[in-house]
This record gives structure tokens, C-alpha cells and sequence, in this order.
């Protein structure tokens, strides 16, 4: 018989960050359109890779299930459920959507989390150690891909060869 009354000593290894620093996050946008190209990309992902899917449609009935690794949360963003600027009243037109999101997601993911005082003034800048482990596939409209990328370039300094668009846009140069 096993006696029950001795402590239990767990031993856990020591924690190191090496792992997340190799930890790429990825960012995938487009619209229903760009739906092969997605699940094409999707399917070569590894299966812990994390990060945020955006596929823009018109209306709710073109949301379908979509494979992807269980750590890549998918959004399907509804163009006849959103309006275009706020207070215009207007619908909200192609791409935009999927800019917004992008934008959105973006700012508050690939950002810094401690800013100088300087910083606080200025847009948010990507941590220098994070550029490389931030990979964009971005499909859809030109006028939503030229947003967003140079939103990503510019805005939050990521380099451009993280940041894949459509050839035929001229964007990567």
C-alpha cells in the first residue's frame, strides 16, 4: 500500500521565452473572392500557428465554415450589417470593412506594449523584436490592399516583405 500522507513534489521545467520569440503571428485578409487563395493558405499553416482571419462578404448567407488552425480566429465581416463612414448614413462599401478590421486588429496586436513618453504622442510602431514574427497575406479590393499595406508599412513600420499583396497591385516592390 502506497501511503498518501507524504507531500507531492511537482517538478516543473524552468520557463524560458525561447519559444515565443520564434512564434510568428499571421494576419490573413480578403474577401469571398480570395476564398481559395485563403483556404490554400490556411492549409499550410502549421497547426499551432495563431493569429486573425478577415474575410469580407455582402451578405450573411455567403459565411461558411472554413478550416484553419485552431489558434486562427476567423471573422467573417457582413457588408449589409455594417455602414460606411460614421454618421454618413451611407452603406458601407467594398474593402472597407476589411480595412477597418485589419487596421484595427493590427494596432492593438502588432503594436508595442510599452511606449516612451515621446512614443505616446506619436501612432503606434511595431516592436522592432516582433516584425519578423508577423506575417500578412492581404487579398480583396486594390483601394482596401493599398490601405492596409501601407497602414502596415508605414504606420506601424512593418517591413514590407512581411506583408504579401496580389501581384498585379505593384505594391511589393
Amino acid at each position: 500500500m502506497i501511503s498518501t500522507d507524504a507531500p507531492t513534489r511537482i517538478r516543473r521545467a524552468p520557463h524560458s521565452p525561447a519559444g515565443h520569440a520564434h512564434r510568428v503571428t499571421h494576419l490573413v485578409a480578403g474577401t469571398l473572392a480570395d476564398l481559395p487563395e485563403i483556404e490554400a493558405l490556411l492549409a499550410t499553416l502549421p497547426m499551432c500557428a495563431t493569429g486573425r482571419v478577415f474575410i469580407e462578404v455582402d451578405t450573411a448567407d455567403q459565411v461558411s465554415v472554413l478550416s484553419a488552425p485552431s489558434r486562427m480566429v476567423v471573422s467573417w465581416l457582413v457588408r449589409a450589417e455594417r455602414t460606411g463612414a460614421p454618421g454618413s448614413g451611407r452603406a458601407c462599401a467594398p474593402g472597407q470593412a476589411l480595412s477597418r478590421a485589419v487596421q484595427g486588429w493590427s494596432a492593438e496586436m502588432l503594436c508595442t506594449e510599452s511606449v516612451s513618453a515621446d512614443q505616446a504622442a506619436e501612432q503606434p510602431r511595431v516592436d522592432a523584436q516582433r516584425d519578423a514574427a508577423a506575417q500578412v497575406w492581404l487579398g480583396g479590393p486594390f483601394d482596401a490592399v493599398a490601405d492596409c499595406f501601407d497602414y502596415l508599412t508605414e504606420t506601424l513600420a512593418l517591413p514590407a516583405s512581411a506583408v504579401q499583396t496580389p501581384v498585379r497591385f505593384g505594391l511589393n516592390r
